[in-house]
């Protein structure tokens, strides 16, 4: 991840991508966008259709912006027994270069039941700000502990 570009890209993957949460299927997809950046691992994005809708929620709070890639809206997730607040995120109105992104929901992996991509479980992006996936496709160091703010 290195080599990865700054600025960052977004690029379709046929990734097999799987999330659950509080034991139920949140997302299934082979169709999804994966976002790289120098410093991270892979964000992964899933079509709105390959997301069970009726676990999501317009979360309240702050947008936050990405000189890349634009504003953000954040979800929560709900599920049949709890629920994890302002893990889920999209772009309604990304900027051109990232248009391929529009709609499309990324999740946060560490408050999820387990995240997988082609089978392999995931470690999530160390830190509470950054959604990488890590999975053994990518070499670290990756940003997200403290001190990896400023790279």
């Amino acid at each position: 991840m290195w080599d990865y570009p700054r600025p960052a890209i977004a690029q379709l993957t046929d990734a097999h991508l799987r999330i659950l949460f509080d034991g139920q299927v949140l997302a299934e997809t082979r169709s999804g966008v994966r976002t790289l950046e120098t410093s991270h691992p892979p964000s992964y994005y899933f079509p709105p259709a390959d997301v069970d809708q009726a676990m999501l929620a317009l979360a309240g709070g702050s947008a936050s912006m990405c000189e890349w890639k634009g504003q953000a809206r954040y979800f929560d997730v709900v599920g049949p027994t709890k629920r994890a607040s302002r893990v889920g995120w999209a772009y309604p109105a990304p900027t051109p270069s990232f248009a391929m992104l529009r709609d499309h929901i990324a999740f946060y992996a560490g408050p999820m039941d387990a995240c997988f991509v082609n089978g392999e479980q995931v470690t999530p992006q160390p830190g509470g700000f950054y959604g990488g996936w890590i999975t053994s496709a990518v070499a670290g160091p990756f940003k997200g502990p403290p001190g990896t703010q400023f790279w």
